[in-house]
């Protein structure tokens, strides 16, 4: 029975809660043994916010042991696995604390504020023979995933175009704050960039305009334009300024030599050049039930993470420094290093 510590109770907690109760209900081999926050007295009685519904307003925690603090939480309890759903200035510290303690570790994304900090955690994990994953849930995502099987298997040839987008109103308290958060580019474009970097490998070069109208508030409204040597134009967009009843969106556009792909936010519509248009049939689970499920097999079977490695996670965050770069000269092309 592995055991699992979920630590941190807003939205994400939630949405990870959501799913262990269904994983555990559905069978597997698991047990969400305690829940820690440092407002944990406060959350359990109230709503917490974000760009997706999770499955309960309000949430009945009295079959959990909860704890305010996670060392109080670590002395009392035998776990095996700790989930992180803690701001992202947090993630570094208390993944690399745990993993060297013995701890497989789900993290959050963005990996880290820093990508030194996401490669310090991925060398953690391996120096201590301990799993790691980070919640890059795109890579899990009925829609996403389908599009990485087409470019793969060449159905409809070889990629010549894409773009991708994610908006929303922007959120509250910690994230407003740059040096916490990274903003708009990191805390929500890094879906995109980790996307596009896992579909068609790392750009040789970026070039990104931003919108950073507060100061210390980070670029709120971002554009990139990412260069490969075959010459096909990948383009992303974010945007953390669409209030009132807009509410969330994420999609894609790719073409194809030989047809293209759409993806408007739920379902996905596949247009070869020679024949109709179809949606093709896609699994119904979403990416934060797929990442976990993934994460926990592999621990149970011992299995290596083949999906979402730490290494590939910590490139993501190297990307999305290369974009602030650009968008910091004014759009200058920025050359990129994911190995640091």
């Amino acid at each position: 029975m592995l055991k699992i510590g979920l630590v941190g109770f807003g939205f994400m907690g939630r949405m990870h809660f959501d799913n262990y109760v269904r994983l555990m209900a559905e069978g597997e081999p698991i047990e969400l043994a305690a829940i820690c926050d440092l407002r944990i007295d406060e959350l359990k009685d109230s709503k917490a916010n974000g760009n997706m519904s999770t499955g309960q307003e309000i949430y009945d925690l009295s079959s959990y042991r909860l704890y305010d603090h996670v060392e109080k939480m670590l002395a009392a309890e035998q776990l095996d696995m700790i989930d992180l759903a803690v701001p992202t200035y947090l993630h570094a510290e208390m993944a690399c604390s745990l993993l060297e303690r013995g701890y497989h570790v789900f993290c959050e994304k963005p990996m880290a504020r820093y990508s030194a900090d996401a490669r310090q955690m991925a060398e953690t994990a391996k120096k201590h023979g301990r799993k790691l994953m980070i919640g890059q849930c795109l890579r899990f995502w009925p829609g996403y995933v389908y599009l990485k099987e087409v470019i793969e298997d060449q159905r409809f040839g070889q990629p010549t175009a894409g773009y991708f987008y994610r908006g929303s109103g922007a959120p509250k308290n910690w994230f407003l704050t740059e040096q916490l958060s990274g903003a708009a580019l990191l805390d929500m474009h890094i879906h995109d960039a980790d996307m596009i970097q896992w579909l068609f490998g790392p750009p040789e070069k970026v070039s990104t305009i931003g919108r950073n109208v507060i100061p210390g508030s980070g670029y709120d409204i971002a554009s990139t334009h990412y260069a490969y040597p075959d010459g096909k134009v990948i383009n992303a967009q974010v945007d953390w300024t669409l209030e009132g009843d807009f509410g969330f969106y994420m999609g894609y556009r790719v073409n194809f030599e030989r047809g293209n792909i759409v993806f408007d936010g739920s379902s996905v519509t596949v247009n070869p050049n020679d024949q109709p248009g179809f949606k093709p049939e896609l699994p119904a689970d979403d990416g934060y039930y797929r990442e976990l499920k993934h994460f926990i097999a592999a621990i149970i079977h011992d299995q290596p993470l083949v999906i979402c490695t730490p290494e590939s996670a910590a490139a993501s965050v190297a990307l999305v420094e290369a974009e602030e770069k650009s968008a910091n000269a004014g759009g200058a092309w920025v050359s990129v290093d994911v190995m640091g």
